[in-house]
């Protein structure tokens, strides 16, 4: 029920939090959050009737329907203003997870956590967190299924984590970084196929990119 993936979620979510689990899909990470009493309350939301259906059963199988509130509704319009302080948005794309935060700015400002895991575009994700009020606490990696995921913490007010986390290098690091350049290989393999491609700044971008992820996998060899 739990992979390694949510397991690290949790590990970011404040202990006595409100927490909202937008897309909650099964209900898993709601459940899990009752389970070892960090949350005394969670909204767990998806705008998608089956997964919601389903969620509801495991709620109710495990005890839990007086503090997981199940609601179907899309993103964050789920949610009142000041319910929750912590918002966990998680399997969803980069570009996604950046409208959802976007559409409901009243509910934004009341939250203070973000714990976001983007299945692509991340550049995109700690963008929005950069221009937005909030500030990257914590990065983690997390494998499952034989992908490597990130998830970011991120708080609205910093100054208030009196003695930040310090982690040690994950494991996956190197391996995610290996992962990634190959990525890039790739699209600056499809852009050199066009002399014009190569000619622009997002190809000059991209070639640094490459060559940091180089020296970064360098030193950790």
């Amino acid at each position: 029920m739990i992979d390694s993936r949510l397991r690290a979620i949790i590990n970011f979510i404040p202990q006595d939090s409100r927490v909202a689990d937008i897309g909650t899909d099964h209900g898993y990470l709601a459940i899990e959050l009752a389970k070892k009493n960090i949350s005394s309350f969670i909204v767990a939301g998806d705008k998608n009737f089956q997964p919601l259906q389903a969620a509801k059963k495991n709620i109710s199988d495990s005890g839990f329907e007086k503090i997981i509130s199940v609601r179907q509704g899309d993103g964050l319009k789920i949610l009142r203003t000041g319910e929750v302080d912590t918002i966990c948005i998680a399997g969803m794309g980069g570009g996604l997870i950046c409208e959802i935060l976007n559409d409901s700015p009243e509910i934004l400002n009341s939250a203070e956590n973000l714990i976001l895991q983007p299945m692509n575009a991340t550049e995109k994700v700690f963008e929005w967190i950069e221009k937005n009020n909030f500030c990257v606490a914590d990065v983690d990696l997390a494998e499952a299924g034989g992908i490597i995921y990130e998830i970011i913490f991120a708080v609205k007010n910093p100054e208030k984590i009196s003695s930040p986390t310090k982690k040690e290098k994950s494991p996956l690091l190197k391996k995610f970084l290996e992962q990634s350049l190959k990525k890039l290989l790739r699209v600056e393999s499809e852009m050199m196929k066009s002399p014009a491609a190569v000619e622009t700044e997002k190809f000059s971008r991209l070639q640094k990119k490459i060559e940091l992820l180089k020296t970064e996998i360098a030193r950790l060899e």
